[in-house]
């Protein structure tokens, strides 16, 4: 990694961090009490317009934490993109419940609606929505369909802070909202998950299954299968400081993506991960398709040599082993194409335009 000039990402903690956190190491409140974690959690809550917010431990659980709030369990289907991380199938898989794969829209590179039409079912019982790389999908609508057909609609998040519909931000079109503040996301806790609704019984049962389901009337009672899937303080109070500065770090990523697409305009074969129509595309990714499969990763291998770390796009859910089987032998061909042909650009708050100008002369040959 010392070779590498411009990593994909780099959290920029030159806010309140140091000072919140050494206020938890100096009172001793280092776990999962303490004061930040409440603060963290009504302050995000109040970012997104949500009555009520809960923080776990990392966003993957957070899914996990979503699906059993709702009741999806064993046999069960929940209807999800193929090309998305990883994460958002294995939390279905974690309830016993049936991941359907549906095919993505070219344009978007989010999950396609049309296809979500043909995949229900009387098995059906939820949908998960994941909005890609910063860019929200199709949400309204698919909230339209999903109330239409009595079906649950569980909104994966993780890289979507910042990200609207129509001024709405994203988490609150559905049941239940699961964020991540990874160390790449847009705001960081290092490992840390949130949780949002319309419906704060939900977030209460989350609150619930995420602390060993205690009992609020009989100490160390404890009244159904619960998880240890807390926050700690010293990542709240982290996520705390982050939070503070949220608009302006979402306002940079999106300049820098701005940027990008100016210095790209002119280079052919490659296509940019564009803002939709009535939508705020907060750029957590800066993402780029090319034209082919060796393209992309010619272009990889030439940047990493002037030191420019890139990602690739994921590879679709449905061809992992633990997963195939789900697939029933569909092929994805839009899903297969973007994990084959997309790339993430550096993109890190600290990122200058003169930066974003030597990154882009490197794609020519």
């Amino acid at each position: 990694m010392s070779d590498i000039k411009y990593p994909v990402y780099r959290p920029n903690l030159r806010g309140n961090e140091s000072r919140y956190v050494n206020e938890c190491l100096e009172t001793n409140w280092i776990s999962s009490k303490g004061t930040f974690v409440g603060k963290f959690e009504s302050e995000f809550a109040k970012y997104v317009g949500a009555p009520a917010a809960t923080t776990c431990s990392n966003g993957t659980v957070s899914l996990h934490l979503a699906l059993l709030a709702l009741n999806v369990g064993p046999g069960d289907e929940v209807i999800v993109p193929a090309f998305t991380y990883v994460a958002s199938v294995n939390a279905i898989r974690y309830v016993g419940a049936i991941p359907v794969f549906v095919d993505s829209n070219p344009t978007t590179w989010q999950l396609s609606i049309a296809e979500v039409a043909k995949k229900v079912t009387a098995k059906t019982k939820a949908v998960m929505a994941v909005h890609l790389y910063g860019q929200t999908c199709a949400i309204e609508e698919l909230s339209a369909f999903c109330k239409q057909h009595n079906l649950l609609l569980v909104e994966d998040c993780a890289e979507a802070i910042g990200t609207r519909a129509s001024e709405t931000h994203v988490g609150l079109f559905g049941d239940i909202g699961s964020f991540s503040f990874f160390g790449n996301k847009t705001i960081t806790t290092g490992e840390g998950g949130m949780l949002v609704s319309k419906n704060r019984d939900i977030i209460a049962r989350c609150a619930h299954l995420k602390s060993q389901a205690v009992s609020a009337e009989r100490t160390y009672w404890h009244d159904a299968i619960g998880y240890n899937y807390r926050m700690t303080n010293i990542c709240a109070a982290i996520g705390l400081a982050q939070l503070e500065r949220v608009d302006s770090i979402v306002a940079k990523k999106r300049a820098i993506a701005m940027a990008y697409k100016k210095c790209l305009a002119g280079i052919a074969d490659i296509e940019f991960h564009n803002e939709q129509p009535g939508t705020t595309h907060s750029f957590w990714m800066v993402s780029i398709k090319t034209k082919n499969n060796p393209q992309r990763d010619a272009l990889r291998a030439r940047l990493a040599a002037s030191g420019i770390e890139t990602r690739p796009g994921f590879p679709p859910s449905h061809l992992f082993p633990m997963h195939a089987e789900f697939a029933r032998g569909e092929c994805f061909p839009v899903a297969e194409h973007l994990g084959e042909t997309t790339i993430n650009l550096p993109s890190y708050p600290d990122l200058t335009q003169s930066d974003v100008e030597f990154i882009c002369s490197r794609f020519h040959p």
